[in-house]
């Protein structure tokens, strides 16, 4: 398939670093969304059923869904999987080492060996 212009706007946009961050976090708030949203949808709720079992607003649940919405705390996302019988796993993962970031020592060793004195 060839590239759409969109395509290759894109892949010039993904070498600033910070517009390639933006969107990473940006793809990670639409995959919450999109969980909770298909976990509502599975338990048969509509957003104001989901809103009255967690005693909040349907505009929260809406926003919560909204791929544009940063303002997850781990507190609400466990009352919502708590409703819709689900589970909230979060993983930090490290990044990967690049070049500016290697020392150029060795480690210092956990345990440094003590001579024992003579009695």
């Amino acid at each position: 398939m060839s590239k759409t212009n969109f395509d290759r706007y894109l892949e010039e946009q993904m070498q600033d670093p910070d517009f390639a961050e933006r969107f990473k976090q940006a793809g990670e708030a639409w995959d919450v969304a999109l969980q909770i949203a298909a976990l509502r949808e599975k338990a048969g709720l509509s957003q104001r059923d989901l809103a009255r079992k967690l005693r909040t607003s349907q505009q929260q649940i809406s926003r919560l869904e909204s791929p544009s919405y940063e303002g997850h705390s781990l507190s609400m996302l466990r009352r919502v999987a708590k409703v819709l019988s689900a589970k909230v796993r979060v993983v930090l993962e490290p990044e990967e080492a690049t070049q500016g970031s290697r020392l150029a020592e060795s480690p210092v060793p956990y345990r440094v060996k003590r001579s024992q004195a003579k009695s």
